[in-house]
């Protein structure tokens, strides 16, 4: 999503890696580099004179001037004034006691509610929720059956009465319909409009009084950027909006919508798009969008995507063949399978530290047809051949190479790659198991819980 800027910061940064001390000669330069990445990003004017100031009163204090490390703080600087631009907020859905909970779902036409509704629904439901999903929108043509469609891929009970057309009607039944059948979460999604009318705000404030909603979320398009600030702002305005989900954030290199709702219209961001698939929304967390943008990594939600396609008697039966050296290319195979769950490459590689700003990274990191082109040679082994790979020989690494549609030397590049793994991995099981000799006998823990 933010592409553009983030690589405009780190050459930013670059620039005052030179500097034994800053000058407010120098900050006025990096000032104004930051100030043209912003509204090259299409970030609001006036967010953007307010955060040039503040971030020039606290770089001008006389203890930054002096400090031994000038680039660190400059750094710190910009990071903790953008967190402050997403205000206060957990991300996610506020705590309710509501039962069922009530989700009213707004915004324009082509803003993506539909998909968004089934992303959130999916979400719910990873968390133990039991979510009913309603359209609202009888006037466009097969908005219903989309929002069924949507809903089945998420495995979530739809509520679509036969021949009933008043949207009201629909999302009061919605609501009856799950305090019979137990479903805790109830989400409305409403028709959008090309632009913003009293027919369509009249049609929501009926509904809204009819089902009596807790969350009131508008879903803005990242990429249309100023005009979805505008459009949120208008519905806040008039509807009360107590969230933004950003979507098809994945498609937007200049993020200024992000980085201006929040001040411009005064309602946190609750969720972010990342992706088509259904599992591609996640709650917006300020500090690690901010530490992605610069660069710096987002471990955190890298882990948490990992435990979400990772079973814990899976990670644990790894770990320990991963201990004794006995890894094999089937192994290898299902980790494969298991990182395309997790989403893709290049969003899980912006995850790691240090690896968005490396401009050579794009040129040298593997790509899904690479991945698939993998797996395709390990699937044209045999089983012995699999968990052996000693003993694939040259007669049979041409007949991989012909089953996978490869080449030999693919073939050798794989088997050349998964040795020098296994050697490595083998060393550090072999110290990890002398350190856990020596230390003190302690409950066991999924290698994914060592990590937080």
């Amino acid at each position: 999503m933010f592409d553009q800027l983030s690589q405009r910061f780190q050459d930013v940064f670059q620039s005052l890696r030179g500097e034994a001390r800053l000058s407010e000669a120098t900050i006025e330069r990096v000032l104004r580099d930051i100030r043209t990445a912003l509204l090259e990003a299409d970030v609001n004017l006036k967010v953007v004179s307010a955060f040039i100031d503040r971030v020039r009163d606290k770089a001008t204090d006389q203890a930054v001037l002096k400090s031994l490390s000038p680039t660190q703080q400059v750094v710190k600087i910009v990071r903790d004034e953008l967190i402050a631009l997403f205000g206060e907020t957990t991300g996610g859905l506020t705590p309710t006691s509501a039962r069922p909970r009530v989700i009213l779902m707004l915004g324009l036409q082509g803003s993506g509610k539909t998909t968004t509704t089934g992303k959130l629904a999916r979400w719910l439901s990873r968390q133990g929720r039991h979510p009913l999903v309603v359209s609202t929108d009888v006037r466009r043509p097969a908005a219903i059956q989309q929002l069924s469609v949507v809903a089945a891929k998420a495995g979530v009970r739809v509520h679509d009465p036969a021949g009933e057309s008043d949207p009201v009607a629909r999302a009061a039944g919605a609501l009856a319909a799950a305090r019979s059948l137990g479903n805790d979460v109830v989400i409305v999604d409403t028709a959008g409009r090309l632009h913003i009318d009293d027919e369509l705000m009249g049609e929501l404030v009926a509904i809204r009084q009819a089902v009596g909603p807790h969350d009131l979320l508008y879903v803005a398009d990242a990429m249309t950027g100023q005009d979805a600030v505008r459009s949120a702002g208008e519905f806040h305005r008039q509807m009360g909006v107590t969230g933004v989900v950003l979507s098809k954030a994945d498609g937007d290199a200049r993020g200024g919508a992000a980085l201006s709702v929040v001040s411009v219209v005064g309602v946190p961001i609750a969720f972010v798009g990342s992706g088509e698939r259904l599992e591609d929304l996640e709650p917006f967390h300020a500090d690690r969008f901010v530490s992605r943008m610069l660069g710096m990594g987002d471990v955190l939600s890298l882990i948490e995507r990992a435990e979400a396609v990772v079973e814990p008697a899976e990670a644990e039966r790894l770990e320990e063949k991963i201990r004794r050296g006995g890894l094999t290319l089937e192994d290898f195979r299902d980790q494969l399978r298991m990182l395309k769950r997790m989403g893709p490459l290049e969003s899980i590689l912006g995850m790691l530290p240090g690896m968005g700003g490396m401009k050579q990274l794009a040129e040298q990191k593997p790509d899904e047809r690479q991945l698939r082109r993998i797996e395709a040679i390990i699937g044209s082994m045999t089983p012995d051949e699999r968990r052996h790979a000693d003993i694939i020989d040259g007669s049979r690494r041409k007949r991989i190479a012909r089953g996978s549609g490869t080449s030999v030397e693919d073939v050798n590049r794989l088997l050349k790659q998964f040795g020098e793994m296994q050697r490595m991995l083998k060393m550090v099981g072999q110290m990890t198991g002398q350190t856990m000799a020596a230390a003190p006998k302690k409950k066991k823990k999924s290698p994914f819980s060592l990590m937080r």
